[in-house]
């Protein structure tokens, strides 16, 4: 007896990019056995058996529903507006990796029933390819060209070439295609030049390119004596600075040392040429107010006798004198000329 059958049996596995459209094909023959409604579904089977079946789209009664899987709202459809015709197949429209999964188209007629399983594998290209070197770039050292893909579906295939001079890869190198680096032993000067990367999968390549530059070792002897000289004269004009410093700060101490020293309130010594000359006139002052008739008796302080240094200092430092036994002051001690004041007697004779 002759029943319902899906014809399509030639193709179950699709490889296909990121951003690409695919056809899941679903093609159907009926019988006049099958007299019950026509349906059709298609189903996103998870991989974890635990979780349920997700319906993406359905046909039935004459009606197309497509709001269940929400992911693909606006991106899948039937390939044929009328799937009744028996062409159930399914359009996937600008494919994501989310999009990976095992498809199962089933359709029913009662009594008729027959499902077909698709596994669809959502590839993503190589993307922002990045080429860098390790190790220095000099003459006898060895130099590794590395070459990754940020993006990218393993599994990722890497392949480099010289697109300068020779064109042809240095005879030490060595390259691993699964890492991406090309490691370039006992470099030289021919090892210069520009190199490209192609990174690659099952649907996109992308490369990058780099250039190497192998030069003479760098003299490290005379970096490093150029540095200790650099630090020796360093540390010369840091102990310079610092010795000035503290000569600045000696300097300013001992001024502000010597200006507290220096009392304002005592005045400063005075010479002995003007003590003498401040005596001999108040000698002549007092002599030339008196006649030469009144210097008869009276009794004279020689010129020559200068004022002791005693009273010339400041009054803390003035020797300690007993009291004199006299009555009346000792004018020569005190720096003063003695003055003699005549007396008149009764008969008119000056005593």
């Amino acid at each position: 007896t002759r029943s319902l059958t899906i014809t399509s049996t030639d193709q179950s596995m699709f490889e296909k990019a990121q951003g690409e459209k695919v056809t899941l094909p679903c093609t159907f023959e009926l019988s006049k056995e099958d007299e019950g409604p026509l349906d059709i579904e298609w189903v996103l089977i998870p991989a974890d058996n635990q979780k349920k079946e997700q319906i993406i789209i359905m046909y039935a009664v004459d009606r197309i529903y497509n709001h269940y899987y929400a992911a693909m709202t606006g991106r899948m459809q039937f390939t044929n507006p009328d799937p009744k015709s028996g062409d159930g197949s399914l359009d996937i429209q600008n494919l994501k990796a989310a999009d990976t999964g095992t498809y199962q188209c089933k359709v029913k007629k009662a009594p008729g029933v027959q499902s077909k399983k698709i596994q669809l594998t959502v590839l993503v290209k190589p993307a922002r390819t990045k080429c860098s070197i390790e190790g220095p770039q000099e003459i006898g050292k060895d130099v590794t060209l590395k070459c990754a893909s940020q993006e990218g579906s393993p599994l990722l295939s890497y392949d480099w070439r010289r697109v300068s001079g020779t064109q042809e890869l240095p005879a030490t190198s060595m390259l691993n295609k699964n890492t991406g680096e090309l490691l370039l032993k006992n470099a030289s000067r021919e090892y210069s030049g520009t190199y490209n990367c192609v990174a690659s999968n099952r649907v996109g390549t992308d490369e990058c390119s780099i250039e190497l530059n192998v030069t003479p070792p760098v003299n490290t002897a005379g970096i490093i004596a150029g540095a200790i000289i650099g630090t020796l004269l360093g540390l010369s004009v840091l102990c310079f600075l610092v010795f000035c410093c503290c000569k600045k700060h000696r300097e300013k101490k001992y001024e502000k040392e010597v200006h507290h020293d220096i009392r304002e309130d005592v005045p400063p010594p005075k010479s002995r040429s003007s003590t003498a000359r401040s005596y001999i006139g108040s000698n002549r002052s007092s002599l030339g107010s008196m006649s030469p008739s009144n210097m008869e008796g009276y009794t004279k302080t020689p010129y020559s006798q200068v004022p002791s240094e005693d009273f010339e200092r400041a009054p803390g430092q003035n020797a300690t004198f007993a009291p004199s036994k006299v009555a009346a002051p000792n004018l020569s001690r005190m720096g003063a000329v003695p003055v003699m004041i005549p007396a008149q007697s009764k008969d008119g004779s000056i005593v």
